[in-house]
């Protein structure tokens, strides 16, 4: 659903203060629009050229907008950019639902070449973690450092399931305020008043009247559609992938920040150190009053460890 510009100025406003971020300009992104690779990538810029680039690369079944709040924080200092992904928020769905790793790889690649970055931080959460990971172990020579947020080598089982039931629970309801609750319920340390206009931002209205979000669900639903040779699913591939990059850890020469979130069901404090000691130049840090979307259960605590670790590389 498309937001009026006056409601996304009153929502960040409204964030800004429930995140205790004090005095802080609030402004809207540019928005804008890429072809490559045959798919339109959609992206948020938050800055100016002269600044030094991070990009931002969000979880399965969010927006690029679930790092508003963070962006908004840093453009001070960064050129903050945040990509919706192919299949999600105002991104284009892959025809052939081509959602594999390598294909959000191949457009995380043309997307920094188009915009010609170099010497940037990349940063991603869950799914942009992942794709953030396996871009490192390639081109680790580009980046001035990585930023995995509640993602590593090992997932948590318990907390791997509650998201997947969530996602994949009925994809069509009434109206906006049953997905809040839904949401509510999944989160309930996420401030109510948030919740809405946060959804509104990945939901769409259907012909019928009724609503659902703006990622592409076919992969989700294998029986209603058929799945073409092409078609691949990054749910199914990333148990091997994982195991995999074990094995890769030590082409990421790149200082790399692992981030859990305080709460997180999905990566343990074990799990962040385990994957920050493989790496040849790893660190990990927590976020209090976090879950696994860091960025929207405590954004300031996040902003702040993004700036000490930029402080820390000299970036």
């Amino acid at each position: 659903m498309s937001l009026s510009a006056g409601e996304k100025l009153e929502h960040l406003r409204l964030a800004t203060e429930v995140s205790g971020l004090g005095e802080v300009e609030v402004i809207l992104p540019a928005e804008n629009d890429v072809a490559l690779g045959g798919i339109r990538l959609h992206y948020l810029d938050w800055g100016e050229d002269g600044h030094p680039p991070v990009l931002f690369l969000h979880g399965g079944a969010l927006t690029a907008h679930t790092w508003d709040v963070v962006c908004l924080t840093l453009r001070r200092d960064y050129r903050c950019l945040a990509l919706d992904q192919r299949g999600h928020g105002d991104s284009e769905w892959s025809p052939g639902m081509e959602y594999g790793v390598e294909d959000h790889l191949g457009d995380v690649e043309r997307f920094i070449d188009h915009l010609g970055l170099d010497r940037f931080v990349l940063a991603g959460q869950s799914m942009g973690a992942i794709n953030s990971i396996v871009y490192a172990t390639r081109h680790s020579d580009r980046l001035a450092g990585l930023v995995s947020v509640d993602a590593g080598l090992d997932v948590r089982p318990q907390g791997a399931s509650r998201i997947v039931d969530f996602v994949k629970a009925p994809g069509e309801l009434d109206s906006v305020e049953e997905f809040v609750q839904r949401a509510q319920d999944f989160n309930p340390a996420r401030d109510p008043r948030l919740l809405r206009t946060s959804l509104l931002h990945n939901l769409r209205r259907l012909p019928n009247g009724r609503w659902t979000w703006k990622y592409d669900r076919r992969p989700l639903q294998r029986d209603e559609f058929h799945l073409t040779e092409g078609s691949r699913d990054f749910i199914s591939e990333v148990p091997a992938l994982l195991e995999k990059l074990r094995g890769m850890t030590g082409s990421i020469r790149c200082p790399t920040l692992i981030v859990r979130g305080e709460r997180s069901d999905v990566l343990s404090d074990a799990d962040a150190k385990r994957f920050a000691d493989l790496l040849p130049d790893g660190r990990w840090t927590r976020v209090a009053g976090a879950g696994h979307t860091v960025q929207g259960d405590n954004p300031r605590g996040l902003a702040e460890a993004l700036r000490g670790f930029f402080a820390e590389i000299g970036f």
